[in-house]
């Protein structure tokens, strides 16, 4: 199954999240902080921090590391804005 972040096409596997799968694309961060502009991307893994927030079909701020990949997802990153 594929997911499209950013207008790519990231291929994901059935279970996995949506952070993992972008991880195993190669991304590691893909957003930034609001101060310094520090990469950000998966950190906890575990839902505890907010490093990896997404917008996920239109909806925003959903943490990457707990929303399952599902195919044909539209993922928007912090990269993209």
């Amino acid at each position: 199954m594929n997911i499209t972040v950013d207008g790519r096409a990231v291929p994901a596997e059935e279970g996995q999240t949506i952070g993992a799968a972008l991880h195993a694309a190669g991304m590691r961060s893909w957003r930034t902080t609001r101060f310094g502009g520090r990469p950000r991307g998966l950190f906890c893994g575990i839902g505890v921090c907010f490093d990896c927030l997404v917008t996920v079909n239109g909806r925003t701020s959903i943490r990457a590391c707990l929303a399952p990949a599902r195919d044909g997802d539209v993922i928007t990153t912090g990269a993209a804005e």
